[in-house]
């Protein structure tokens, strides 16, 4: 069973990201601020949910959280400054963001950059421990998939509305027969399923 949050003293945001792992499409981070006696049937780590049960979630989160936020980094910036930097810069967009201000901060993984002078803790795992990044993990995946399937009309050869932009046989066949779009992330090997970093300017 979730919790609501890693501790009570202070005001405390989840934070998690959606798409880190695509070959195409911006990396998006949430983050969430929830009341001390938030409840929600069903609310929980999004990978174990299907999309019907995260799309039906996501107004519910949005109208009952105190504070959320949702931010994007482009593929261009990622091919800029890597996947993982990209990933934090979300984050701290989200939070700069929201109109309530967190005291500590609960970061799904176990890597973070900092933001400002507020504490915060990285949790393995943290969206199948803590309502408030399960939420963030929702948020983050709901709203990059929408965002996907927009794209989807404009490039339908690439199955986006599918495959969201992840690493798909059919995605990757689609890049290597069609060659990249203006959203794909260059800096990934389309051939390599374990999607290896290459030729990284900045780390």
């Amino acid at each position: 069973m979730l919790i609501n949050c890693y501790q009570e003293e202070f005001i405390e945001a989840g934070l998690d990201e959606a798409g880190r792992g695509c070959l195409a499409g911006p990396v998006f981070a949430a983050a969430v601020i929830l009341p001390r006696d938030f409840h929600l049937d069903g609310l929980d780590d999004s990978k174990k949910l299907n999309h019907e049960q995260r799309d039906a979630l996501r107004p519910l989160i949005e109208e009952r959280a105190l504070a959320w936020a949702v931010a994007s980094v482009d593929n261009e910036e990622i091919d800029r400054i890597n996947i993982l930097n990209a990933s934090f810069l979300a984050m701290h967009r989200a939070l700069d963001a929201l109109h309530m201000k967190p005291g500590f901060l609960a970061i799904d993984g176990n890597r973070f950059k900092k933001y400002g002078e507020v504490p915060h803790c990285c949790v393995i795992k943290g969206d199948g421990k803590y309502l408030n990044i399960a939420a963030a993990s929702i948020l983050a995946k709901t709203h990059r998939d929408a965002y996907m399937e927009q794209l989807d009309c404009e490039f339908p050869h690439f199955q986006w509305k599918q495959n969201k932009g992840y690493p798909t046989i059919y995605h990757r066949e689609a890049v290597l027969s069609n060659g990249h779009s203006p959203y794909h992330r260059k800096t990934f090997r389309i051939t390599d399923p374990q999607l290896e970093l290459f030729s990284v300017s900045a780390q």
